[in-house]
């Protein structure tokens, strides 16, 4: 094993070599990784930065793009013709329609390529004419990521961390019936099939039944999102108490050694032969659907977020330290949907992500990581408003409900000033807020009409562009 680590080593850094000396020698490539836990709104984050990157009218904080530079933009066929397309035209007709609709979110890795004709600023503005810049977005689940732990995890010892946080009060609701097999299960028992695929099948409702609780932590990621391995031996598990025995017929030993394939087959060639090729990479945080739904999503997103940015920042004797070629030296954390609060709160929703992500962050500032935290709408479904109530004026939105289609003007609460009044009663494990409430409702896709030279209404993608790739189009 550690043999074909350092032979991947290796491999990688003469392949990483290559590309790099024929970046530098034709068009250069920015390698953009998209992802976030489900509901952050990856599929229309990608969706409109390339709309609005095709039709920059709308970004006026992309320095190119207000400074004329970028001379046209158009997508490519993708490079690699082993990854799935990012379907572009279908999601954009979704949300452009005339009666639009939230396209489908991420279920696997998928890519797009961006070609941008830039005009370079400096010495050589007229020396050499428009330069070529290809921005490759590679967008995937953000539950990949949360299996990083499990590579540096035995079987014996994930199991007992996943048991403990499914008898955690967070967890407790959901978990009773998969918790129920468990305790009747003989672990020391000769594998039975029946028996496997009944406990694999209880613990995966089990992690579905916490996502649609709004938790974060869902790990195995595949289990939710299986693909072509659904039924697969790989799997078909679930952590075990380790009995005294452990016979080589036994139970244990079975999805010990799945345990061990669902590492070697589905999570090491991720990090491979994708995560390791990223050059800036965007994190999108539903911090407002985690405040939604009480203090225990909230220290579960922040435990998540944890979790996956120790993908940012390996250490030496970490396994990933050897396969990661290049290292990403821009990561964006966006907190997303802002468009659901009034503007004034829009700095409040930006700290309590600096906050969620702050000591992941500092690491990857101290690697040498530019790091930046934003809140921002990808598509805005929503206009402001000052309603007045009881003699006293209320900033709220305005939008089309998702559950009814019928305009609303909503006020979703106030979100504290201090971070610290959220994350700390999270932190201490408490079951509801006690001093406020915050509400946050689901709203259509705003109905657009024709947008050609404009883009998509968003709020601040355009800084988000410039911070991910701004230097690039220089």
């Amino acid at each position: 094993m550690l043999l074909n680590r350092l032979a991947d080593s290796v491999t990688r850094t003469i392949e990483d070599g290559i590309e790099r000396v024929g970046e530098s020698l034709f068009d250069p490539v920015v390698r953009l990784g998209v992802t976030g836990l489900s509901r952050a709104g990856k599929t229309v984050f990608i969706t409109s930065l390339v709309a609005n990157l095709l039709e920059r009218g709308r970004m006026p904080q992309l320095k190119a793009a207000a400074e004329g530079r970028i001379v046209s933009a158009y997508l490519q066929p993708q490079p690699d013709h082993t990854v799935p397309r990012f379907p572009y035209e279908d999601h954009i007709a979704a949300l452009t329609g005339p009666e639009p609709y939230w396209p489908e979110g991420t279920r696997t890795i998928s890519t797009l390529r961006l070609s941008l004709r830039v005009t370079p600023t400096g010495f050589f503005t007229g020396l050499t004419g428009p330069r070529t810049v290809h921005l490759d977005i590679v967008d995937y689940p953000g539950e990949w990521l949360l299996d990083l732990p499990l590579m540096s995890q035995g079987f014996e010892e994930w199991s007992d961390a996943a048991i403990a946080l499914a008898r955690g009060p967070a967890r407790a609701p959901q978990s009773e019936a998969w918790l129920a097999r468990l305790a009747d299960t003989d672990a020391a028992a000769t594998l039975e099939e029946p028996v496997a695929r009944a406990l694999a099948a209880d613990f995966t409702g089990y992690l579905r039944a916490s996502r649609e609780a709004g938790l974060s932590s869902v790990a195995p990621g595949r289990f939710l999102m299986p693909g072509d391995l659904e039924g697969s031996p790989a799997l078909t598990f679930s952590p075990l108490e380790k009995p005294a025995r452990t016979p080589g017929d036994s139970l244990w030993r079975a999805f010990e050694k799945r345990y061990d394939a669902y590492r070697r087959v589905v999570v090491e060639p991720f990090f491979r032969n994708h995560f390791s090729k990223l050059d800036r990479q965007v994190v999108l945080i539903d911090a407002l659907g985690a405040i939604h739904d009480g203090p225990r999503a909230v220290e579960d997103l922040r435990e998540a977020m944890a979790e996956i940015l120790t993908c940012f920042r390996p250490g030496q004797n970490s396994w990933l330290a050897p396969i990661l070629g290049r290292r990403i030296d821009r990561i964006l954390f966006a907190a997303t949907k802002a468009d659901h609060l009034h503007h004034g709160q829009h700095g409040k929703l930006a700290a309590i992500t600096e906050a969620l992500v702050a000591d992941a962050r500092s690491r990857a500032q101290f690697r040498g990581a530019d790091t930046r935290a934003m809140s921002i709408a990808s598509l805005r479904a929503t206009v402001e408003q000052t309603v007045t109530r009881d003699g006293r004026e209320i900033d709220v939105v305005r939008g089309r409900r998702m559950d009814t289609g019928a305009e609303a003007a909503l006020f979703p609460g106030n979100l504290p000033e201090d971070p610290s009044v959220l994350l700390s009663p999270a932190r201490q494990g408490a079951g509801d807020w006690t001093d406020a409430a915050y509400h946050v409702t689901r709203f259509a896709p705003p109905r657009l009409g024709d947008t050609r030279g404009e883009g998509l209404p968003h709020i601040r993608l355009d800084r988000a562009a410039e911070f991910l790739i701004g230097d690039r189009l220089r």
